[in-house]
């Protein structure tokens, strides 16, 4: 399978907007009225991934928080991966056709 190099950098941005969010809800959580702020994902034409950030009713959860700042920490090693490895063979490519 082959990733576009924009494809992988969508998904880092991504989880970057997620682990911001969730970071975010845990400093807010000393005001009583704090609501959570959710990053939606959606696909985008072409390949990749958008986070659009939304505001909730629902109260913060501390546990949910956490666990959130840890699947977006793995989302972003992953596509950071992704981005190493077609990085890697784009190279590999150029140096067979030179």
């Amino acid at each position: 399978m082959t990733v576009d190099i924009s494809t992988a950098l969508s998904g880092i941005s991504a989880a970057n907007e997620r682990l911001r969010a969730a970071s975010s809800n845990i400093a807010s959580m000393a005001d009583a009225n704090a609501t959570r702020t959710q990053a939606n994902l959606s696909t985008v034409k072409g390949g990749g991934v958008r986070a659009d950030l939304e505001q909730t009713q629902e109260p913060i959860r501390p546990a949910n928080e956490v666990v959130e700042q840890q699947s977006a920490t793995y989302d972003f090693v992953a596509n950071l991966k992704m981005l190493k490895t077609q990085v890697r063979a784009e190279g590999a490519i150029l140096d067979i056709h030179a």
